[in-house]
């Protein structure tokens, strides 16, 4: 990829090669990068720069438009990258484009707040099912999604084709829900809790800490 500012050529798709995987360095800042985008595209942004994508994520401009340049050649002089190409072809690159379901658990008030907002939906996932072991929610409304029994997971998780579980639970009754998700054959499980999950090695688990957000936040305050 040439630099936006300070290239003349147009926007070319990027390339990946087929069966090749990211480092976790690249895959982790590319999708911070796409949560820029993504964000800027709903606030009517029709282009950005890299230096105001450094802006927003920290990453040195120099190191953005080096993660950018291995997939092809894209950006204007003077005018930056184009948002809604840019959004498409990094969502290529992180296997993401397309329709993707979701499996939410815990019907309290985080659960509730994840089911109407738009964090998912923003980038191809769709929470299509909603469950809870508490009998005074089985049953009601959240949004557009009746709360399920999880006694009904596995044959949700094939009906529904779902690919992810999203856990809003008390820690202490994640695991129980990570062990079902796992035995339905969920293999990708976004973690809202503190418990530290055991599961195989092929079931990707990434862990939503607001502690360790702060810490990364308070390292650039404080440096």
């Amino acid at each position: 990829m040439a630099n936006p500012t300070g290239s003349g050529q147009e926007e070319n798709s990027l390339l990946i090669a087929e069966g090749e995987r990211l480092s976790l360095g690249v895959a982790a800042r590319l999708s911070r990068y796409l949560q820029v985008l993504t964000q800027a595209r709903k606030m009517g942004r029709e282009t950005i720069s890299s230096q105001e994508l450094s802006e927003y994520t920290h990453i040195n401009p120099t190191q953005i438009r080096r993660d950018l340049s291995g997939f092809g050649k894209f950006g204007k002089r003077g005018v930056g990258y184009r948002i809604e190409f840019l959004v498409e072809e990094i969502r290529k690159i992180l296997r993401t484009a397309g329709h993707h379901n979701i499996a939410l658990f815990g019907a309290g008030k985080l659960g509730e707040a994840i089911a109407n907002s738009d964090v998912f939906a923003d980038h191809g996932f769709e929470i299509v099912a909603l469950f809870d072991v508490d009998p005074a929610r089985i049953g009601k409304k959240v949004g557009a999604l009746t709360v399920r029994d999880i006694s009904g997971l596995k044959e949700a998780v094939k009906l529904d084709q779902i690919v992810v579980g999203v856990l809003a639970v008390p820690s202490a009754a994640a695991q129980s829900v990570t062990d079902g998700l796992v035995e339905a054959g969920v293999t990708v499980i976004f973690n809202y809790t503190e418990q530290l999950l055991q599961v195989p090695p092929e079931v990707n688990v990434h862990t939503s800490s607001p502690a360790a957000d702060l810490l990364y936040a308070l390292y650039f305050y404080l440096s």
